[in-house]
């Protein structure tokens, strides 16, 4: 007679835990996201198309996007520079900046819109030289770009910092030892290396950004058509009553949460498999 022998779990067993994991995320993610998509049937497909396509939304998606990928595009530089410091030289006041990354993590988007609206106005400690030069960055599609690379430069740092913490700098001398440039040592050593984990970066960034709305409705102004973004739109509509037109839109934001998503579980994937 064989016996069968269990590993010990601190947990209950598989199928409880299991039930209680699906149990969770019904009611706290998938409950409610599907509740959008049901609100949204309630319109024809001609109203939904005629929200969505209406120059007030196709305005507010275009700022949105195009901000949004290039407050992304920034943070992939300076991310990545960030990173590369704080992994690779030993200064006064390291662990001081490297703490402040993390900031934007743990700062109200409220307080963050308040205080860059407050250094960027025209009045502002920053705003105000800016201004002097003939830039506006407060009240206009800058100041959204700048909450937007505030709120999204964590992502990168953190996705990169540990790659970079994994990388022998013997490979950088050895490139250099055969000839190599510091351009080409970066070009055809590193960057191979840390290319995976820089999007994963940058998707997270773009991702986040899309979604962002405490720290842009204070440094936008929230015109229509010029500084209205999406998140900011579908407020609007729902203070008006027009839940269906909200959910719309918010329907698109879901979907194209969904591909980033997707795209980012790739990148993790591919990432994974050259490791390996």
């Amino acid at each position: 007679m064989s016996l069968r022998l269990r590993q010990h779990s601190v947990l209950p067993g598989f199928g409880l835990t299991l039930g209680i994991t699906l149990l969770y995320l019904a009611l706290i993610v998938l409950i409610p996201l599907s509740g959008v998509a049901i609100k949204t049937f309630e319109l024809t497909w001609q109203d939904f198309v005629a929200n969505l396509t209406s120059p007030r939304v196709i305005a507010s998606f275009r700022i949105t996007f195009v901000v949004a990928g290039l407050a992304a595009l920034i943070n992939a530089i300076f991310g990545l520079t960030t990173a590369w410091v704080l992994e690779r030289y030993a200064f006064p006041g390291k662990r001081i900046i490297d703490a402040f990354v993390d900031l934007p993590f743990a700062l109200p988007t409220a307080v963050a819109g308040i205080a860059l609206t407050a250094i960027y106005a025209p009045n502002g400690l920053i705003g105000k030289h800016l201004d002097a030069i003939g830039i506006k960055a407060a009240y206009s599609p800058l100041g959204i770009l700048i909450a937007l690379t505030f709120i999204g430069l964590p992502f990168v740092v953190r996705t990169v910092q540990p790659v970079i913490a994994d990388l022998d700098a013997e490979i950088e001398e050895a490139a250099a030892s055969l000839g190599a440039t510091r351009f080409h040592t970066f070009r055809r050593v590193l960057l191979p290396a840390l290319w995976p984990a820089l999007l994963t970066g940058v998707a997270l960034s773009f991702a986040r950004a899309l979604g962002e709305y405490g720290s842009v409705v204070f440094i936008s102004g929230n015109m229509p058509m010029k500084t209205e973004i999406v998140p900011l739109l579908i407020v609007t509509k729902l203070e008006q009553y027009d839940y269906a037109g909200a959910t719309a839109l918010a329907l698109v934001m879901l979907g194209a949460s969904f591909i980033l998503l997707l795209v980012i579980n790739v990148l993790q994937w591919w990432a994974r498999q050259r490791h390996a």
